[in-house]
Order: structure tokens, then sequence, then C-alpha cells
């Protein structure tokens, strides 16, 4: 009794829906909401009633990847109709989908989480990425350029704020496949140094600075940046997709460290995901519980500011500060698409749950920056000198120039 009753439940609320859609039970029954179906929804297993019949995004998201449901059409369909469902149930808190709900880091717990992230196999990677490798949000100058020019135009933003100049000493924090270390070093001239806590990572890096002839120019350490020896400093230093893992309670000693790791008169940018309402350090409920689980232990988001006023509390004087959530959007939507076209090879290499937790994660995300319920922000900040100076451009003209000043390799 108590079944049938949740399937009436069920097929009243999809009634409600304006969205074209199909339902097939694991029983054969089938419902159809309009005609054509955008998207079909096949109910498994009788223990996805109770969270169809009262849905939340985690629960939804959590029987998909262990296929008590499945879901076919576009993503961008099937996340729309994940909202409406949850608002026809009266269950969704659109702020929560924010920060993930990620636990504070620990230095051993640091090195663990990315291994769980990032150690799935380079290969994984490179069916969705750009031909970089990079794994953070793009920066569209058209709304038509492709991810690889995207990507390509993301690290030149970057080292034109960054004012790079040839013969200067440059670290990135949390380099992942080193997209950002090569163009810096080969467009820009700088001897450049990438961290990783991925050994993958840290092996294709390697492999890349042989094969490009980058060893008098490039390094990469397998290190946790709190161990960075404070007697070498560099020049500029960017830090790009990680600081969300570091957690709030660390957030001044990782900023304290890039201070020391700063020479006087050097530049920092901070680029990174953040909470868009000042209450919220974390998803919470069933979302933060699926993250957690199934995608990227570790990490906390915060609202810029208060990103703003711990930079300016460890004496890193805030310069720019530029928000590209419409770009991280365009971004994810443009891994989706590129992850379903290879989705058999995807499932090949790491399984259909993992290739579902992927799909869902990242669809979500991209939905969430759509709609406002996280932020990017990109923020220069500098090590002012002991006169209180701090050599910049005035204006932003450095930044938006035709073209770079292509350096020679040193």
């Amino acid at each position: 009794m108590l079944r049938v009753q949740m399937l009436n439940l069920i097929e009243q609320k999809m009634r409600h829906l304006a969205l074209p859609l199909s339902i097939n039970f694991w029983d054969e029954r089938e419902v159809m909401l309009g005609d054509p179906s955008r998207v079909k929804l096949f109910v498994r297993s009788p223990l996805a009633l109770a969270s169809l019949a009262h849905p939340s995004l985690g629960k939804l998201a959590q029987n998909y990847v262990e296929q008590h449901i499945d879901l076919e059409g576009s993503m961008h369909d099937i996340i729309h109709f994940g909202e409406m469902l949850c608002d026809a149930g009266s269950c969704i808190n659109k702020r929560n989908w924010l920060g993930l709900g990620w636990l504070l880091q620990s230095q051993h717990n640091a090195r663990q989480n990315i291994s769980y992230h990032y150690d799935v196999s380079n290969d994984f990677y490179t069916l969705f990425l750009d031909k970089n490798l990079v794994y953070s949000c793009a920066y569209f100058k058209h709304p038509n350029d492709s991810l690889d020019v995207a990507q390509e135009q993301k690290l030149d933003h970057i080292c034109r704020k960054l004012d790079l100049n040839a013969g200067e000493h440059f670290l990135d924090i949390g380099c992942g496949w080193g997209g950002l270390i090569f163009w810096a070093a080969e467009k820009y001239g700088v001897h450049a140094t990438g961290i990783t806590l991925s050994k993958n990572q840290y092996d294709h890096v390697n492999q890349q600075i042989i094969q490009r002839g980058l060893q008098f120019q490039c390094k990469v350490l397998l290190i946790d940046y709190r161990d960075l020896p404070t007697t070498e400093q560099y020049d500029k230093i960017a830090s790009v997709g990680m600081f969300e893992h570091v957690g709030k309670k660390n957030l001044s000693h990782y900023f304290g460290k890039i201070y020391q790791l700063l020479k006087p008169g050097g530049l920092v940018m901070n680029h990174g995901i953040t909470a868009t309402n000042f209450n919220d350090s974390g998803l919470g409920s069933d979302i933060s519980e699926f993250i957690e689980q199934y995608v990227f232990p570790g990490g906390e988001l915060m609202h810029v500011s208060h990103v703003a006023k711990v930079m300016s509390q460890q004496n890193l004087e805030c310069l720019d500060v530029e928000n590209l959530r419409p770009h991280y959007a365009k971004t994810l939507w443009h891994w989706v698409d590129r992850l379903e076209s290879q989705q058999n090879n995807a499932k090949d290499m790491i399984g259909e749950k993992k290739y579902r937790i992927w799909q869902i994660y990242m669809g979500g995300s991209a939905h969430a920056f759509e709609r406002g319920w996280m932020s990017l922000f990109q923020i220069v900040a500098g090590k002012p000198l002991a006169d209180g100076s701090l050599p910049y451009p005035f204006t932003r003209e450095h930044v938006y120039a035709s073209a770079p000043a292509l350096a020679t390799k040193h």
C-alpha cells in the first residue's frame, strides 16, 4: 500500500512539471508527461521511491550514481528537471549548492584527498579537458571560443595580470598538469616552479619538461605548499583552483606562507571558487554528504570578502579583483559535453559508477554557476616594498593589450 501511495505521489508531482518527461518503472509501468519527452527517467529499484516522492538534489544524485534511477537526455535538461522536481517538493534551498561541505584539511589529509580526486588516470582527464590539460575555469573572450582557445586565453590572462617579465622566478601552487608554468616559461621567459600533491601530475609534468626542452627553465616538486622553504623567494606566484581545498581555518596560514615566499614588490594571483552568500561556508545537508562521499573530500568555500580580508591581514595588498562566474559555467558545460561524447571510453577507464559521479557533479556545478549559487574570483595582490610602494601598472592596459610581449628563453 505504501509503495502504491508513493507511486501516486510521484506521478502527481511529475504532472506539475513543465519539462516533457517520461517515467518508466521497474514493473514496466510507464507515465508519459509531454510529447516528445526531452528527459527519460527510469526507476530501476523501489529503493528510489522515497527520494522521488520527497526529493532533494543530493538524494537524486546519489540514486543516479548508485543506479537506482537512470536518466536519458541532455544534461542541461536533466539538471533543469532535477531543480524543478525539488521545487515541486518544496525541498530545495538553492543557496545550498555552495561550498560542498568539505572538511578542513590536515597536511596528511590534503595529500590523500588530492590523490583521491586527481590520481584517477591522466588518460581519463584527456577525454574532457583541453589539449593543455587545464583543470580550472577558462576565459572566453567570445561566446563561440573553443575550449582550447579559452584555456590558452585564461593562461595568458593570468600571466598578464601578474605582469610577468623575462627572467623572473614564478611559482604555481597546485600546478596540475603544468599548463600554466609551461605557458609562462615559453611565452614570457620566466623561470617557473610548479608544486603538486598528485603523483600522476608530477610524473606528467616532469615528462613534459623534458619533451619541451625546458630543463633549465621549469621544475616541478611533489610537495605540500606548507613545506616549501622560505629561503627561496619568488617574484610572482599563482594559485589556481587550489585554495578551495585549504579550509577557512587554514586560510591565514596559507596567505601568510605566500607572503613569506614572495619577494618584496612581488605579486600573487589567487584564482578560486567562492560562496555567494555571506553565511554559507559549505553545502550542508545531503549535497555536502554526496560530494564528500563521492567526489572530492576535503575543502571549504567562503565569500570573496573574507578572502580579501585574510589576504590583507597577512599584509598582502589587493590590487585587482575580477569575477569570472559566467566563464566557469561555460567551461563546465564544455567538459560535460566532451565527457558525454566519450562516455564509452570513460566507462572503460573508470567504470559506470565513477562516470556517473563525474557527469552529475560537473553538470550540477555548471548549473550552480549559471544560477549564481557559486562564484569564481581572481584576486591579484602584492607584497609592498619597505617604503610602502608597490610597483604595479597604473591601468589595466597591460591585461588587454593585443598581444603579449613574447620573451626568448633564458
